[in-house]
């Protein structure tokens, strides 16, 4: 039997503790330089998605772009619990216009 792929969450304890609740694995970090150490640690370890607060994702942007050119791990990223900086949507905005041709949403 193929073993399932993991999911990570990253990001700051009050966040990535309601993930936890759901059953994934969660990666409290306090710091950008932490979180880019769990986010290449988890990736040599083969996890197929990690969820990556904004706000971490804002401050390591060169460890997310790396990322983003590879298959795996797939890099979701997500507002804290303070709110959202609006970097998860206009990635999802980026992807669809590459993919489309023209920003449709």
């Amino acid at each position: 039997m193929k073993p399932m792929n993991k999911v990570g969450v990253i990001g700051d304890k009050d966040t990535v503790l309601i993930f936890k609740a759901a059953g994934l694995e969660v990666f409290p970090v306090n710091s950008s330089l932490e979180g880019k150490t769990i986010i290449d640690k988890l990736a040599r370890e083969k996890y197929a998605v990690l969820f990556v607060t904004e706000q971490i994702a804002y401050e390591i942007e060169e460890t997310i772009d790396r990322y983003k050119r590879e298959v795996v791990p797939a890099i979701i990223l997500i507002p804290n619990n303070g709110g959202t900086l609006n970097l998860g949507l206009k990635s999802v905005e980026d992807n669809v216009e590459k993919a489309v041709g023209i920003n449709i949403l």
